[in-house]
């Protein structure tokens, strides 16, 4: 196995113009063959101070840190997601910029876990493959130019909109999360997970064990709750820390609650979402939760909040195959 790249460092950028923009730059999934080599991942504490030179206000608490940024909004209003955002121990590959109420995200989309080195890939003009439909190959995976810009204050839309194909949040490994289907809009990743054989007889998944995989074109990315970033973040036992964050500006979580109960399907809406207490957010807060489901509860279905139409433009999927 190639060991993981560590030249890469988080980020912390004060920009002296009033109170300044705030950068922080910031699994193991098994195969019978050889895996891929992750992103290494760096600590929120290994920070460095520098200049920026295109200075944007922020808010003093958001700046200074204040603990009151990430306490929930009074009944009615938004809450501001800033603290929890810094806080969140995003991959080395990743730089955030916070400043004018967004959120900045930066990244290759290369996941700071391992990957399988073959997966079970489509074949040529097939949109939703099955056992025999797709060919084990070389994992595809390649770099991407990702550079999304989120809202830090969720504004509740007043009905839910479906999430679309493609990119719809992005995850503190780096990598995009995909809503739970396929290219059809409608075929459940997790419910038609497969293998295939390889040249050498071994059985090559079609998901691998972070609930993820790359598309045809490289873009790796997750369907459902991804244990290997979880397992970088949270305690055995313990509860979901923050593990990325949706178009819609609302965080995204592991299953577990405040106090390390798993969380179940039924308790939360249709789109995935639930209010209550996190350990960013102790009085509670709306925020979506990824389940290890073998069917369509394992992904964001719709977003709460309202999105900027540009970012659900199926973000990274190129030209889709015509159905077959």
């Amino acid at each position: 196995m190639v060991k993981p790249n560590r030249s890469a460092r988080t980020t912390l950028a004060i920009v002296a113009l009033g109170i300044g923009a705030i950068t922080l730059s910031a699994c193991s999934s098994s195969s019978p063959s050889e895996t891929t080599a992750p992103t290494d991942s760096t600590s929120a504490a290994d920070t460095t101070v520098i200049a920026d030179s295109t200075p944007v206000a922020e808010s003093s608490a958001a700046v200074a840190g204040d603990s009151s940024a990430a306490a929930p909004a009074a009944s009615g209003q938004a809450t501001d997601m800033t603290t929890a955002l810094q806080g969140a121990k995003w991959a080395s590959n990743v730089t955030v910029t916070i400043a004018d109420g967004k959120f900045r995200f930066v990244s290759d989309g290369l996941p700071n876990h391992e990957r399988q080195a073959e997966y079970a890939l489509p074949n040529a003009g097939v949109r939703v493959p099955d056992a025999s439909t797709a060919t084990a190959g070389a994992d595809p995976t390649k770099a991407q130019s990702y550079d999304f810009q989120i809202p830090t204050v969720p504004v509740k839309a007043a009905s839910p909109t479906d999430s679309s194909l493609g990119t719809i949040g992005v995850m503190i490994s780096g990598a995009a999360l995909f809503n739970p289907y396929e290219g059809d809009a409608k075929t459940v990743a997790m419910s038609s997970n497969f293998t295939v054989k390889n040249a050498k007889g071994e059985d090559i998944a079609f998901l691998d064990s972070c609930n993820g995989h790359p598309t045809p074109m490289g873009q790796y990315h997750y369907h459902a709750l991804p244990k290997c970033v979880t397992s970088q973040v949270d305690k055995a036992g313990g509860p979901s820390h923050a593990i990325g964050v949706a178009f819609d500006g609302y965080l995204i979580y592991g299953d577990r609650d405040a106090d390390g109960t798993q969380i179940t399907k039924d308790q939360l809406d249709s789109c995935n979402g639930i209010t209550s207490a996190t350990p960013e957010f102790p009085e509670g807060v709306y925020h979506y939760v990824l389940l290890d489901t073998p069917d369509s509860t394992s992904s964001i279905r719709c977003f709460t909040g309202t999105v900027d139409a540009s970012l659900t433009q199926m973000q990274g999927m190129g030209a889709m195959p015509p159905a077959q």
